[in-house]
Parts: C-alpha cells; structure tokens; sequence
C-alpha cells in the first residue's frame, strides 16, 4: 500500500493499474467512496501495519489455540470502515466470514487476495452472503439494525455496535493550526464516519468566524454532488422554519444540543464552566466515539487532526476486539 500511495501514474505498474481501477470501481459504485478518501483509508492503514506496530499489538494477546469462525457484519459509511475486524479476526487465528456493506463490495476482496498472495495461501478466510456455521459474531449497523442484531444473535457470542459521532471541545486557547486540524476532524469522509466531528463545545465569547476562516481548506466538499443535495435541502428546512443558524456557503453551524447532526450541519452549544461540558461527555458516553481538544480542556481526548488516525488498539465503541477473540 504505502509504494502504491506513493507513486504518480506515471510511475505505475500493471499492478498499480489494476488496484487503481478497483478504486474507481469502488467510486463508481459508491461515489462517497473518492478516489482521495480510498487513498487517504490506504494510507493510515500503510503506516499502521508495520512488523514493530503489529507486534507489538498482538503481544498482549494470546492466540487461538482451535481456530473459530467468526462472523463479520461489515458497515459501509466510509472505506475501509471494517478492515479492522477482518485483521483482528485473521490475528487472532480464527476464520473470518465477511458479510460486506452493499455499500462497500470492491477494495476488501482485492486486500484480501493481495494479503493472501503474501502470505502463501496461508491466511484463511470466507466473504459470504448470508452467515451460517459460525461461532462468533462482530457487527455493526445502525441502532435500529443493532435492535434486530441483538435478538437475531442473542444465543451467540457478540459484539453488535450501534451509531455513534465525534464531538470536540474548544476553550478558546487553540492555534489557528488547532482549528485547520479540526475542520479535518469534521470534513474528512465528508463528515460520514463515527469518527467525524458532529458536536462542538464552545466557550461564550468564542467567535464562530474563527471556525469558518479555517476551515476554508474543505471548501471543496460542496463540489460533491450527494454532500451538496444534503447542504442544499437542509439550508431550505431551516430557512423554511425560520431556524438561526451560521452558513459558509458548504457547512452550516447550528446551535443545538443534539449531539447528531444532518450532514453538512454541526451542531455546536456554548459553556460556561468545563464541568458542563463533562456532564455532557458523561451522560452521552454510550453515544460518543472521540472526544478532540487539546491539553488545555483536562479531557480524555485526542488531538486536533487526529479523529481519523486510530491506532491499532483503538477500538470501535471501546470494546477490545482482540480479548472478545481470546474467549471465544
């Protein structure tokens, strides 16, 4: 991955042609799924999967002793999104049994042939239609495919993940580099996946403008034709209910407490005093994915420009995927 990325087209190979011409077909199928989002996925994954990082991980782990079947309920919203499962299941030494998104059918074969070609024909797994025959189960859905899971799964070992967002905390001492960080946090995969900043805390006097200078970069997204359908029809909404709300031309910044958003909107409320803030992290835990500020906020956190760039112990809704393998 990380020659690939590196390379211009003129630099290409056959194989390069070829995993190129996957991307696009994965665009075609899902134009959320940009060629620069793919390539952006590829890349985090690129540095991530070094011998010392991948090491280290699985260290901490104990091995299958027999090897299991592990059903795999893949999301769709961004590239990639369940790369992480399929790799946890694979070195833990159980069998993977992908279930794809409809949404995301292209890039995973193309890894997974490649990965086996590497690995001599020794990596085991199956991508599926419907699941059967399996003694475990990971998936992720929306909370009312979770309801459905739950039940569905109920005599199985499980882990079952339902939606979550991103929120981020300003105090006000941020760096204009602080806020570029932060739109992307917000804009990166069009604002699709659980990472992605929905939610802002901001203090009384913080002046939106600051927000809107930096987060110019982005300017772009509003070229998507599906990201525009979504910025035009909710701008209409709330100028039909007479709603206040702060534009740019390709975000809209809404003050409301919701911590979910429309895309193309981030909700944002304004703080007194930290502890509001924390209360508010506390009582929607269950719902929040990241939380992003700086050192300055006394948070659990990670910093700006960092919501996208998990580490390989990093788990979706906190659930160690590796330890659930352990017992299974």
């Amino acid at each position: 991955m990380q020659e690939f990325s590196a390379k211009s087209d003129a630099d290409f190979n056959a194989k390069d042609h070829h995993f190129m011409a996957v991307l696009r077909q994965a665009q075609t199928e899902n134009p959320w799924f940009t060629i620069e989002n793919q390539m952006f996925a590829l890349q985090q994954w690129s540095d991530l999967l070094t011998l010392e990082n991948i090491t280290t991980w699985v260290s901490v782990y104990r091995p299958a002793a027999i090897s299991k079947r592990v059903g795999l309920i893949l999301a769709g919203n961004i590239p990639l999104v369940g790369f992480h499962d399929v790799v946890s299941v694979v070195l833990s030494q159980h069998i993977p049994l992908i279930k794809q998104s409809s949404k995301d059918k292209v890039v995973l074969p193309f890894l997974m042939k490649m990965w086996d070609g590497f690995s001599d024909g020794n990596v085991a797994y199956e991508f599926v239609e419907r699941l059967e025959d399996f003694d475990a189960v990971i998936a992720t859905g929306s909370n009312n495919t979770a309801r459905y899971l739950e039940y569905y799964f109920k005599d199985h070992l499980s882990i079952i993940r339902k939606n979550r967002t991103s929120v981020a905390v300003i105090t006000g001492e941020e760096t204009e580099a602080d806020l570029v960080a932060l739109a992307e946090d917000i804009f990166r995969y069009y604002g699709l996946g659980c990472r992605n900043v929905t939610r802002l805390f901001l203090p009384e006097d913080f002046k939106i403008d600051r927000l809107f200078e930096n987060f110019v970069g982005f300017g772009d997204v509003i070229n998507h034709n599906k990201y525009a359908n979504n910025y035009e029809y909710n701008r209409a909404i709330y100028l039909l209910n007479q709603e206040r709300f702060w534009d740019n031309n390709f975000v809209m910044l809404k003050e409301d407490n919701s911590l979910f958003s429309p895309l193309s909107v981030v909700n944002f409320s304004r703080y007194k005093d930290m502890s509001e803030v924390k209360d508010f992290i506390h009582q929607n835990e269950e719902n929040i994915q990241v939380v992003v500020a700086g050192a300055a906020a006394g948070l659990n956190s990670v910093p700006f420009g960092e919501a996208q760039h998990p580490a390989l112990d990093t788990y979706a809704d906190h659930v160690d995927t590796m330890r659930f393998l352990e017992v299974i």
